[in-house]
């Protein structure tokens, strides 16, 4: 039986399995259409037929890239400066003011923007830290932003206009971009503040500093519930006691893990590790 125009259920299978294997995503029934439109421009790049072909390419050698660039197409890459709004107007009024104030004596910052994708959420990070503490000066500041995908982390350097468009002010810009053409690239400043790495959360992360703040937005949604449980339990390792995480507002530690609590007075979904007292 086939399922769309060319792929068969066995062929959907493969996907799905490899997907999961790989990053622990879960892909539901009725998303062959979206194998079929992501899939696609790889058959193509490879000269094959259909996406048929390039599954069976799969099936029949071992992992040579192949794998990778399937996985790569597959992962949801959705991103924007200063998404959603409401979670940077907390860390600018809230957060960021009472991690300054709890880290006075160390004069450093650590923050880790998992599943970043092409790199708009921490650069906005950086932005916010740069247009709006100027009393950072002289802090030692270090922003990770990873991702499992190598491809959407190399386009991390240059956006085009639709994309400076979503969700950057002009003011933003014109004071901190730089154009090439028809791109736009940070200047060296913001750009040297964030550092990027490739990491896959479901399976084993390098050794990673102590976090004052993670956020990990809009990407559990994806995983199954044991892989929602076991990266929870990674993060409260590196999470520090009095440090932040930030979740997506559709996603929760709710039922998956008693080692957090939502921090109630704040909008947009921030939690603290059970343990230290309210801190807002």
């Amino acid at each position: 039986m086939t399922v769309g125009d060319f792929m068969t259920e066995q062929d959907f299978d493969v996907v799905r399995r490899l997907l999961l294997d790989r990053s622990a995503i879960v892909l539901e029934a009725g998303k062959e259409y979206l194998v079929e439109t992501r899939l696609a421009p790889i058959a193509r790049q490879h000269q094959l037929g259909s996406v048929s072909e390039l599954i069976a390419r799969l099936r029949s050698r071992p992992d040579n890239g192949l794998h990778r660039q399937v996985i790569e197409a597959m992962v949801t890459t959705e991103s924007s400066f200063f998404r959603d709004h409401h979670p940077f107007e907390t860390l600018r009024d809230v957060v960021i003011p009472d991690l300054i104030e709890r880290r006075r004596g160390q004069r450093r910052l650590h923050v880790w923007c998992a599943a970043s994708s092409t790199g708009q959420e921490p650069y906005s990070i950086a932005l916010l830290l740069r247009e709006q503490f100027p009393q950072l000066g002289g802090w030692t500041i270090k922003l990770l932003a990873s991702d499992l995908s190598r491809q959407v982390l190399e386009k991390a350097r240059r956006y085009n206009q639709i994309e400076v468009n979503r969700g950057l002010p002009a003011t933003l810009l014109v004071k901190y971009f730089e154009q090439h053409g028809t791109t736009w690239q940070l200047k060296p400043a913001i750009r040297g503040m964030v550092d990027f790495q490739e990491i896959n959360l479901a399976q084993t992360w390098p050794a990673l500093p102590p976090m004052d703040l993670i956020m990990v937005r809009n990407v559990m949604i994806y995983f199954d519930v044991e892989t929602k449980k076991s990266i929870l339990g990674k993060l409260a390792r590196v999470l520090r006691p009095d440090g932040y995480l930030l979740l997506g507002g559709a996603e929760t530690t709710f039922s998956l893990s008693d080692g957090y609590r939502r921090v109630e007075p704040l909008k947009s979904g921030f939690y603290q590790l059970v343990g230290p007292g309210p801190r807002c």
